[in-house]
């Protein structure tokens, strides 16, 4: 039996949504290969957990980078295991896959993204745009005429557009997400406590007591990593104030990003957004204070969708039957 898939292709991990079943498969897009043999060790979380802990041949990388494919041969693999182990081996026809990229992608990288979709046996490939399947996946009912903002922070781009009638009014895409978050929050502890932590590390704080808005009460957590005066081993406390000052610049980024996004709405549109609100999806929006952060810079009221982390899976996979509602969609 042939089935619609989504497939939300992200720069830190790959959400599989299979029609009828919702996501079925959420692993991080990490592959780690023996260099000598060139054979591949693990995909997904297997491959995560060695980030960073791999002897010298076997190296763990990430094939998509800021939302787009950067190594085209293991991105392929990648896709053919996490769809083989989505639907299971006892697929006959050759399924239809909608897959989404950031809105800012060349046609080029478009066209890799399709190749590398029919290479894993698709029949028929669609491409949709990141805020498009997230406003889908958010539940926001996009076939009105009124203006819609969606703000989608993955790993790897923030995507901001003004979505109206099935399609995207204003938007712009820009290369600052949840791997920069990561990336300011390591220079942060070499420069302020001469500690060199690891990528995983540098998450972990960010999940666990990163903030971009003062918080009511400060958390602290003790981090582990080597100190660069002596070389040896270090614990240091921090707290969730050093990550806002961390975060500071990167956050500020994409608060002006919908700034300037806004700035360019049409005005009837602008009204609509300042009466709804903006719905923030993607991992990066469960990042601590990020609404109150947007509120507060925009004034307006914005809230974050029910499930970010699936809302582009989500909006990709029912994407397909938006298209067999829509019979103009096609000619797009």
């Amino acid at each position: 039996m042939a089935s619609d898939i989504g497939i939300d292709l992200g720069t830190a991990s790959i959400l599989v949504y299979l029609k009828g079943k919702g996501v079925v498969l959420k692993e991080p897009s990490v592959v780690a290969f023996d260099k000598d043999t060139n054979k591949i060790k693990a995909i997904g979380e297997e491959a995560r957990l060695m980030l960073g802990r791999t002897p010298g041949n076997i190296v763990a990388v990430r094939p998509l980078r800021q939302g787009v494919i950067s190594d085209y041969t293991v991105t392929e693999k990648m896709l053919k295991y996490f769809i083989q182990k989505a639907m299971g081996r006892k697929s006959f026809r050759k399924p239809r896959i909608s897959v989404c990229v950031p809105s800012g992608v060349t046609e080029v990288e478009k066209r890799a993204v399709e190749d590398a979709a029919y290479a894993v046996g698709a029949r028929e490939v669609l491409i949709i745009e990141e805020p498009i399947a997230a406003a889908i996946g958010a539940g926001i009912d996009i076939s009105k005429p009124c203006g819609n903002m969606i703000v989608d922070i993955g790993g790897g781009t923030a995507d901001i557009a003004v979505i109206s009638l099935r399609g995207t009014v204003v938007s712009t895409s820009i290369k600052i997400a949840g791997d920069d978050f990561d990336e300011a929050i390591v220079r942060y502890m070499r420069k302020k406590h001469n500690l060199l932590i690891g990528e995983r590390t540098a998450e972990d704080i960010k999940i666990q007591i990163g903030t971009c808005f003062p918080r009511a009460e400060i958390a602290e957590m003790d981090v582990r990593g080597r100190n660069l005066v002596t070389g040896l081993p270090k614990t240091v406390a921090v707290t969730s104030e050093e990550t806002r000052e961390a975060l500071r610049d990167s956050t500020l980024q994409i608060v002006e990003s919908i700034h300037s996004v806004l700035e360019r709405t049409p005005p009837e549109l602008a009204a609509d957004v300042a009466d709804r609100g903006i719905v923030l999806t993607g991992g990066g929006a469960l990042l601590r204070g990020f609404e109150e952060l947007v509120e507060d810079k925009t004034g307006i009221h914005t809230m974050i969708a029910d499930d970010p982390m699936t809302a582009v899976a989500i909006g990709t996979g029912k994407f397909v039957e938006y298209m067999a509602g829509n019979k103009e969609y096609k000619d797009l």
